[in-house]
């Protein structure tokens, strides 16, 4: 039994399983600013149709959201400053989490507009869903050490 847990151990505390959650956290968030990037004006009445923010903020929030999400992308697929961009997309995450909540409470019909806005109605699936990834961001933020971008450029300024 020991020998059961020692493995599962380490292989939750894996700098790979690090990675591949990275790439996929990563890659997540780039295709989820694709839509909103495209259609930032259908992206904007998901913004207000979640009531939560002051109608003067939801077009700046329409337009800044997604190329912070996008940017934050890459930096985690690249491997560059990715405990950076892993904080960001963790905040991203909580900001989302409890937009939905707050949501579910007042029952209000709404989409998630995380992909598209005929994404499905939010349900607590939704919340469960942004509480997983955000579990993945906090073990990419204690565990990911391989396969940086900036540890190879820094070691290669050394040799020089």
């Amino acid at each position: 039994m020991s020998s059961v847990s020692k493995y599962l151990g380490k292989f939750l505390t894996s700098p790979y399983l690090a990675l591949i959650l990275r790439v996929y956290i990563g890659g997540l968030f780039i295709y989820a600013s694709m839509y909103k990037i495209n259609y930032g004006a259908e992206f904007a009445e998901t913004i207000a149709g979640y009531q939560l923010v002051p109608y003067w903020s939801v077009n700046l929030l329409a337009i800044t959201m997604p190329w912070l999400e996008l940017i934050c992308g890459i930096m985690l697929v690249a491997g560059f400053r990715a405990k950076s961009a892993t904080v960001i997309i963790s905040f991203l995450l909580v900001l989302f989490t409890i937009a939905v909540f707050i949501n579910l409470l007042r029952d209000s019909p709404i989409s998630c507009g995380c992909f598209s806005s005929a994404d499905a109605p939010i349900s607590w699936m939704t919340v469960v869903r942004d509480l997983v990834w955000l579990g993945m961001c906090i073990h990419i933020f204690f565990f990911d050490k391989i396969f940086h971008v900036e540890n190879r450029f820094t070691a290669m300024l050394k040799k020089i």
